[in-house]
């Protein structure tokens, strides 16, 4: 019998009946596919950390790397409960976890607002456990943080955003602000997916609406 039971995707699981999941990491970054940059040699220290959740993962991405300001992306599973989960552990709704973009950053060369930015205009953050045809809890959209002024900023930046959108006719927005807890990174072949794959599935399309915040 497969360890997947059936399981009602639409609703987070409950800690008690997350999969236990394992020990060892499934993988650590090193060298990133499209910029080159090492993992290994960023000055943790001086950089900033935000976790974000758009749907799947492998498009949501590719917004940040091609941001030259940016030092470093990766994709994995965070805000759940299975220590070290697999691709398909996260898909069958029953570790808790959302698929995010890991963005490391220097406020030096890029500001929080403009990073804000790209999150909140290329996804639709008004549909809850889902994103467009993808459903399931882990394609909520999640802004997740390192610092009370990264918390503050995500706060201000989503009530503005909604403003906007509700005005326009959508729904408020749904999007869970968190600090960050639990990431795992996902497995090798999910990193820079669409740069190795550049036919692959983005499935990214956003609301259209811009948020200015000048």
């Amino acid at each position: 019998m497969s360890i997947f039971t059936l399981y009602d995707k639409s609703k987070l699981v409950e800690e008690s009946k997350a999969l236990p999941g394992r020990l060892d990491a499934i993988f650590y970054p090193d060298i990133h596919f499209v910029t080159k940059k090492s993992y290994n040699e960023l000055n943790l220290n001086e950089l900033q950390v935000l976790q974000f959740g758009m749907g799947c993962f492998w498009g949501a991405e590719k917004f940040f790397w091609e941001l030259p300001e940016v030092e470093f992306t990766s994709v994995g599973y965070a805000s759940g409960y299975t220590p070290n989960a697999t691709y398909e552990e996260v898909c069958s709704g029953q570790t808790g976890h959302n698929e995010v973009v890991q963005v490391i950053f220097s406020p030096e060369k890029i500001s929080l607002d403009d990073i804000l930015k790209v999150f909140w205009e290329n996804h639709d953050p008004t549909q809850g456990m889902r994103q467009g045809y993808d459903i399931g809890t882990q394609y909520r959209s999640g802004l997740y943080v390192t610092n009370q002024k990264q918390m503050e900023q995500a706060q201000e930046t989503k009530k503005a955003y909604e403003a906007i959108l509700v005005k326009s006719g959508f729904k408020p927005i749904t999007t869970e602000i968190k600090e960050i807890k639990n990431f795992f990174f996902a497995e090798e072949y999910h990193q820079q997916y669409l740069a190795k794959n550049p036919g692959g599935y983005c499935g990214h399309g956003g609301c259209g609406i811009k948020l200015d915040l000048s």
